[in-house]
């Protein structure tokens, strides 16, 4: 997230990180945390660009905190209809641990928030599907990143949406990937 937030920063936005505990936390513990953390920023506009997780952690926040600032939404590489890489890798009792409360609490698809926000909100999603995710036939079908596959990353109710042709870690750091978001955040658009 730092390459992704030096490079947001050069299109003139002033970029806040949150950090906070995949493995520990549900979706709604980590989404109070991110509610506590904004509330300590001090801006009339706020927008939110979240990777993987990151983008049900905000999604969660909108649905348990609504009243947030004017701003958009941008996520990379989230799985907003249930990852089912993540239902694979929970049948074993490691990678069960591994993934922890994230996976009941929104990996899976279930419990996971509509989106009802009033914000414009972007889903950039990765189109080089390399990776052990091509391991199993539903994601090697549809297509994504080698993590989420495509169909995964579309949410209902997207003001819009592109795919760029990157694996799941490289959206970070992808220059398009940096493009997408400057623009979306300017105009709720991304380039064509």
């Amino acid at each position: 997230m730092l390459w992704l937030r030096r490079h947001v920063g050069k299109c003139g936005f002033i970029c806040h990180q949150f950090h906070y505990p995949t493995v520990r936390n549900t979706l709604a513990s980590n989404a109070l945390l991110l509610s506590q953390f904004v509330d300590a920023i001090d801006a009339e506009t706020l927008h939110f660009v979240g990777h993987s997780l990151g983008g049900l952690v905000i999604r969660q926040l909108f649905c348990d905190f609504p009243g947030q600032r004017p701003g958009r939404v941008v996520t990379l590489g989230t799985p907003h209809q249930g990852s089912e890489y993540a239902r694979h890798l929970s049948r074993f009792a490691f990678w069960r641990w591994a993934l922890g409360a994230s996976i009941d609490g929104g990996l899976l698809g279930e419990r996971l928030p509509a989106w009802r926000g009033t914000h414009d909100f972007g889903v950039i999603a990765g189109g080089r599907n390399v990776g052990t995710g091509l391991l199993l036939p539903a994601l090697r079908e549809q297509g994504g990143d080698g993590v989420v596959g495509l169909a995964e990353s579309h949410l209902a109710g997207e003001t819009d949406y592109t795919v760029v042709r990157a694996v799941h870690t490289q959206l970070l750091v992808s220059s398009r990937v940096h493009q997408q978001i400057c623009r979306f955040l300017k105009s709720g658009h991304f380039l064509i």
